[in-house]
């Protein structure tokens, strides 16, 4: 099955196909760095991780590129707030999101420019666009001609007359009042009284929100690209704007295929501080809530619905995390024994859940060395994942791979000397591996294992894997593992929200 992903763009499910055979071109929307990452964040780097790793684990040579925002009003804002500098803000959360990134198991992109450090280029592009007509000067200020491109409106769909709110991005009524056309948004802003600055040919002054992200692709990866990423509340104004000036300039299309996640919602309300449900990354972890379990609780949805995140579906989440890991950790310790046998061998070898397994330098499994469950089961998570990403179906398979390691880790736990050895066989030596294979796609990695009763955890898991197949529309799955259960006593209860609670008999 060929790669399908909805592009936003023709809003149609399209087979990808890069510009370069074999090379992918990605140019991620990074964060404006005046605060720590919330939940948010999580879910757009999260899932845009995991069509990273799918590429490369397909096959590709993937350039990642994800962009600092760091000029800009909301940092200069809570710079003032703070009394310290543009920078000592910047500095501060750009650390920040490299430690939380790193602690959800995302992958650091190949190279992460900075506003600050591409000035040349944005100078470049601006001067380009007022050569071409399409951007003008006033008072210091530049703006770009909204009327002098005739597909403004094509990735957001909304005509000009429907462009009024939003359309300038981040502008004061100073700028308005300088604009030729209500809906020109600024590409160079004049120096403000306090204000960091840079020269320019109009005058000192910063760039403007949207002109940084166009000249930063640009420089990193040239004028067009394979896929351009980011949050569905960026394609207007943002993403329609760096359209509209790319392509202004260079008479190219900027991106061939645009994706969009959803949004996230905490308890079925829009994430905002004041409503008082904004939650960091950091804020989450250091609760206590496991890093993987917030992966799998996002992979959970596909990526282009909206999330809503309720303190029932983590806990879920955490139940079905928990069978899960205990798979992962065994399949981990009997790949690292093997490991250890062939070290004389080969110093080299990568552990199969680590990032390294699924670099282009070692490429995924042959399913034809697959005994045919596994073959069948690797077909289904790839046909998933070639499916725009879905990643719940992706998740059924896992846990239909992880069952009999589940069961041989509670015999573990429970201190059966035979289990560890069970797990060593070739058949489910094989399984493991496949498990960390296909988990480490996902961006999933075994975690210190908890205490708790084995039997808990185990019908957690099952319940989990009833989700995933619910969620894959598999209703023969679902019914079978209720079956089952029921067999051994347990009974299900289904309420709202997609929680499912559970009673022995």
């Amino acid at each position: 099955m060929t790669l399908r992903l909805t592009n936003t763009l023709s809003r149609r499910l399209e087979a990808f196909e890069p510009l370069v055979p074999g090379q992918v071109s990605i140019y991620c929307c990074g964060v404006t760095v005046y605060d720590l990452c919330h939940l948010g964040h999580a879910r757009s780097y999260i899932v845009w991780d995991v069509l990273r790793r799918h590429l490369i684990w397909s096959g590709y040579a993937v350039t990642f590129v994800q962009n600092y925002t760091d000029i800009d009003d909301k940092i200069l804002n809570r710079a003032a707030e703070e009394g310290s500098s543009m920078e000592e803000v910047s500095e501060r959360n750009i650390e920040a999101f490299t430690a939380d990134m790193a602690r959800l198991n995302i992958l650091p992109a190949d190279r992460m420019p900075r506003a600050t450090g591409s000035l040349a280029a944005i100078r470049r592009l601006i001067e380009e666009l007022e050569a071409r007509g399409a951007a003008y000067s006033a008072d210091g200020d530049v703006y770009f001609a909204v009327m002098k491109h005739a597909g403004y409106g094509k990735l957001s769909g909304r005509e000009l007359s429907e462009q009024q709110e939003g359309a300038s991005g981040r502008v004061s009524d100073e700028e308005e009042a300088r604009k030729r056309h209500p809906f020109d948004f600024a590409l160079w802003k004049g120096a403000k009284p306090g204000e960091p600055s840079f020269p320019s040919p109009w005058g000192p002054g910063r760039p403007g929100w949207h002109i940084e992200c166009s000249a930063m692709v640009r420089e990193e990866l040239g004028d067009t690209i394979d896929i351009h990423l980011g949050g569905a509340d960026l394609i207007f104004p943002h993403h329609e704007n760096e359209i509209a000036q790319s392509e202004a300039a260079t008479g190219k299309a900027l991106a061939r295929t645009w994706l969009h996640n959803g949004m996230v919602n905490v308890g079925g309300e829009k994430m905002s501080k004041s409503l008082g449900n904004f939650t960091t990354i950091r804020a989450l972890l250091d609760s206590g809530v496991s890093p993987m379990t917030l992966r799998l609780f996002v992979l959970q949805a596909h990526y282009r619905k909206p999330l809503d995140f309720t303190a029932e579906a983590l806990e879920a989440a955490a139940s079905g995390w928990k069978g899960l890991n205990a798979a992962l950790a065994l399949a981990t310790q009997t790949a690292d024994r093997s490991a250890a046998d062939h070290s004389a061998a080969d110093h080299s070898a990568a552990t199969p859940g680590d990032p390294a397994a699924i670099t282009p330098a070692r490429p995924a499994s042959d399913p034809a060395g697959l005994p045919p469950e596994l073959a069948a089961a690797r077909e289904r998570f790839t046909a998933a994942m070639d499916d725009d990403l879905n990643t719940s179906a992706a998740l059924a398979v896992l846990f239909e791979l992880a069952r009999p390691l589940r069961s041989l880790a509670h015999r573990v736990e429970r201190g059966d000397p035979a289990a560890a050895a069970e797990a060593a066989t070739p058949e489910l030596a094989a399984r493991g591996a496949l498990l960390l294979e296909l988990a480490a796609v996902l961006g999933l990695k075994a975690e210190p294992l908890s205490t708790g009763s084995g039997a808990d955890a185990e019908i957690e898991a099952l319940i989990a894997q009833r989700r995933a197949a619910k969620s894959a529309r598999d209703f023969a799955t679902a019914d079978r593992i209720r079956a089952e259960l029921k067999q051994q006593g347990i009974e299900l209860i289904d309420r709202p929200g997609g929680v499912t609670e559970w009673l022995r008999g």
